[in-house]
């Protein structure tokens, strides 16, 4: 485990990587805006040194998914289940580029957000600073306000044609576009249009970002439902 000292109120930004690159590349590029980083090698050593840390010491956690032993998931699932400083902060993720099926998992399984690697500093660093924004519940305290992105994205998602919605909804199962067109009896080169086009609608640049809105989509209206429900 290595500690960088100094940043933000926000609290440290715990990050969680098998690969010593990119744990050195992220400590650096957060270091250099200011954040408190502390870096670890495996979610195994993060999880041994929970028990040190304070709840102001969690400002949020940046882990990698494919990690050995205990992986990203896995990572999500026990800090999910466990009560302690961790508790309710916000986990990102990186995952490999195209691993779609992957960040759809990680999201469901309540990841703040994903990041593919390589990833682009700007879009790191802003996903860093809106988990970190994210208040910290004590005793006594409400629990943090719903998260406006969700109603938003469901809106965006809403405007999808029928067809859109199919091409992305088995895109997010981490299916190819031959796949695809083979399973809605279409052409390959038809489903790179949907795909364009759905993008164009939803006013994105990517498909992870498309997918992204889809799983915040679902997650606002599971949210919606439960509070009617």
């Amino acid at each position: 485990m290595t500690d960088s000292a100094g940043g933000p109120d926000g609290g440290i930004v715990h990050v969680v990587d098998d690969d010593e690159d990119v744990l050195w590349a992220v400590e650096t590029l957060l270091l250099s805006d200011g954040f408190a980083v502390r870096t670890y090698p495996s979610a195994t050593a993060f999880l041994a040194a929970l028990p040190e840390l304070g709840r102001s010491a969690i400002g949020c956690v940046l882990t990698d998914v494919r990690m050995p032993e205990v992986d990203g998931l896995e990572l999500l699932r026990r800090l999910g289940a466990a009560r302690g400083p961790a508790s309710g902060r916000p986990v990102l993720v990186m995952t490999a580029h195209g691993d779609v099926a992957m960040a759809v998992r990680a999201m469901k399984a309540g990841a703040f957000d994903f990041i593919e690697k390589p990833f682009d500093d700007a879009v790191l660093l802003s996903a860093v600073r809106a988990a970190l924004a994210v208040p910290s519940p004590g005793r006594g305290e409400p629990a943090p306000p719903d998260r406006p992105e969700l109603a938003e994205a469901a809106a965006r998602i809403a405007t999808l044609s029928p067809r859109e919605r199919e091409v992305l909804d088995l895109a997010m199962e981490g299916k190819p576009s031959k796949v695809i067109a083979h399973e809605l009896g279409i052409s390959p080169r038809t489903v790179e249009v949907h795909r364009l086009r759905l993008m164009a609608r939803l006013g994105v640049g990517s498909l992870a970002e498309a997918v992204r809105l889809a799983v915040w989509a679902d997650l606002g209206n599971g949210e919606a439902s439960a509070r009617t429900g």
